[in-house]
């Protein structure tokens, strides 16, 4: 029997070539993003959009029981995580096949299984 498992879907852009593209790209790429929902809708758990990583705060350990917190992404990186999928597969070979059809014409997708959640 297979045992079907959530994987999460993290869409990687590059915000500088998404700034250059313009407005007609990026309404492009959501039409792509909504034929891609409709396409794979029973897998689909969730999903959505990210702010651009200048609207990210980033929280980390202080080492002495604190916090620092920090406006903007952790690392600098040309490409930066601007929305996700959560999805249902059967196997990693299912979820692949899925994320394959992710709209990303300026970054790529990484699939992760979920392990404890989800």
């Amino acid at each position: 029997m297979t045992s079907v498992g959530k994987y999460l879907v993290m869409i990687y852009d590059n915000e500088a070539m998404w700034a250059a593209a313009g407005p007609p790209a990026m309404e492009a790429n959501n039409r792509r993003h909504e034929a891609f929902a409709a396409a794979n809708g029973p897998a689909i758990r969730g999903g959505g959009q990210l702010g651009e990583s200048e609207t990210a705060t980033s929280i980390r350990p202080d080492g002495s029981g604190g916090f620092v917190v920090t406006d903007g992404t952790f690392a600098e990186t040309k490409e930066v995580m601007g929305g996700y999928y959560l999805i249902e597969a059967a196997d990693l070979d299912e979820a692949l096949e899925i994320a394959k059809q992710v709209p990303a014409p300026m970054g790529g997708v990484e699939v992760r299984p979920i392990i404890n959640g989800g």
